[in-house]
This record gives C-alpha cells, structure tokens and sequence, in this order.
C-alpha cells in the first residue's frame, strides 16, 4: 500500500513532527487542527464561536486537498476545553454537514496546544 503526505498553504502549517495529513490507500487521516489562521499562525480569535468555525475551516482545506469534500468525512474527533460548548458545535457542524453525518466522538480536556479551547482531527474515505 502507497503512503503519501497531505500539504496545503491553505491551511496552518504543522508545529511539530506530524503532516497535516496522511494518505494510505483511499484513506486520508487527517492531524488535529486548532484555530489558527494559515496566513499568520495566530489565534483566529478568543471567541469559541470563531475559534470553532476556523478549525471546520481549515479542516475543510486539508480535505479540499486531499482530493475529497466534507462528505466524504467518515469519523470525526472534537477535543474541547469546555463540554459546556457542545451545543455550539453541533450548531456550527450542521454548516458544514448534511445527513448521512460522519461518526464522531466529542470529548473535554485539560487544554490543548497554543491555548486553543478547540481541536478536531477526522478520517477521510475517497471515492474510488
């Protein structure tokens, strides 16, 4: 089976030693992305709506990338700060979903790199 690297500018660099995804076969895993915006590596902001809204953004980007669309999403990880934000999530994954949605787990921790209060990572199946 084929292994290949998944890079695009339009979403935020890897700040440590992982790609922004990887594809093995017709599968794409995807690393966990925070709310960064690609052009600065900053902060999108402190607000957990906007913060939320940035990670879908550049989560649809690796995606785009990979030669795939959100629908193409089978599971889907949410590490929250907050649990509280739950129903905020749900609100903003329906911009980017339509039914069938993909599985998903969606659980609070302690923190998560540069201060983010989200991150989410997803696993991709191509068309053949």
């Amino acid at each position: 089976m084929s292994k290949s690297v998944i890079q695009t500018n339009e979403a935020p660099a890897a700040i440590g030693t992982y790609s922004q995804a990887v594809k093995a076969g017709n599968t794409v895993y995807l690393s966990g992305q925070i709310p960064l915006v690609p052009e600065t590596m900053e902060m999108v902001s402190e607000d957990f709506e906007a913060q939320a809204v940035q990670v879908f953004e550049n989560i649809k980007s690796v995606v785009s990338a990979a030669g795939g669309s959100m629908s193409n999403l089978v599971k889907v990880n949410i590490f929250l700060i907050d649990l509280g934000n739950f129903a905020k999530v749900n609100e903003i994954m329906a911009r980017y979903f339509e039914q069938p949605y993909p599985a998903r787990a969606a659980v609070q921790v302690s923190a998560l790199p540069k201060a983010a209060q989200i991150e989410i990572d997803a696993v991709l199946v191509l068309p053949e």
